[in-house]
C-alpha cells in the first residue's frame, strides 16, 4: 500500500518506519523535508520524502501526525487531494489550541471530520506513545493495543490492518464520537497497555 505521512516526527516517523519494514511504500513529509534526507538511506527504497502536498497526493491512505493547529490548514489546502482517501488522524487537541473549545465540546474526532471534510476519517495512533509502538513491534514488551474510532467500516478495516502491520493490536472502540474515550483525559489516553487491560479501561464488551 502507498501511504503518505504528514508530520514525520516522533510518532509519524516511528509508525511510518514500521510500515516500510512491513512492505508498504511510505512518503514522509514535514514542513522541513530537508531534515528527513537520510530516511530513504536508512529505510530503503520503499521510503521517500516530500512536502505535505506530496504526502496528500501519494496514495489512498494518509496518516496525519501533526500538531492539532495544522489540521485545519491541511484540510483547507489539500482538500482535493485528500477527497475520498482514508485519513488516519493521530492528532491531539490541547487547551492552548485555537479549536480547543470545539474539541472540548464535540470531541477531536468530530472536529477533525469537519476540518477534513470529504475524507474517510479514522482516529488511530492518537492515544499511544511512539516508544511503546516501537517496543511492541520489536517484541520487547507485550503487544501494544491501539484504540481506533471511525464512521466508515471499510476505512476502519484498513486501519486495523495497518495497526497490525505496525506491530500492535487494534481495538475498535466505535464511531468517531466514541473516540472521546481515548482522547486527553479519557481512560484510554496514553494507557500504553495490552489489549485485555485496554478493554477493561474502556469498559468494552469482552472485558472482565
Amino acid at each position: 500500500m502507498r501511504i503518505g505521512v504528514t508530520g514525520a516526527g516522533w510518532l509519524g516517523g516511528t509508525v511510518g518506519a514500521r510500515w516500510v519494514k512491513a512492505g508498504h511504500e511510505v512518503l514522509f513529509s514535514t514542513r522541513h523535508p530537508e531534515r528527513l534526507k537520510n530516511l530513504p538511506m536508512e529505510l530503503g527504497a520503499n521510503a521517500s520524502i516530500g512536502t505535505v502536498a506530496d504526502a496528500a497526493a501519494f496514495g489512498p491512505v494518509v496518516l496525519i501526525a501533526t500538531p492539532y493547529e495544522a489540521v485545519e490548514g491541511i484540510g483547507h489546502d489539500h482538500r482535493q487531494a485528500l477527497h475520498g482517501k482514508i485519513v488516519l488522524d493521530a492528532t491531539n487537541s490541547w487547551p492552548s489550541d485555537t479549536l480547543a473549545d470545539e474539541t472540548a465540546k464535540n470531541g477531536v474526532g468530530l472536529t477533525s471530520a469537519r476540518l477534513l471534510a470529504g475524507t474517510r476519517l479514522v482516529r488511530a495512533f492518537s492515544a499511544v506513545d511512539a516508544t511503546a509502538v516501537d517496543a511492541s513491534a520489536a517484541g520487547g514488551r507485550e503487544r501494544l493495543a491501539v484504540p481506533l474510532a471511525g464512521d466508515d467500516r471499510e476505512a476502519i478495516d484498513v486501519a486495523v490492518q495497518l495497526v497490525r502491520d505496525a506491530g500492535c493490536d487494534p481495538l475498535v472502540v466505535g464511531d468517531l464520537a466514541a473516540g472521546r474515550s481515548f482522547e486527553r483525559h479519557g481512560p484510554g489516553f496514553r494507557a500504553n497497555t495490552a489489549l485485555p487491560k485496554l478493554r477493561r479501561l474502556l469498559q468494552l464488551p469482552g472485558s472482565s
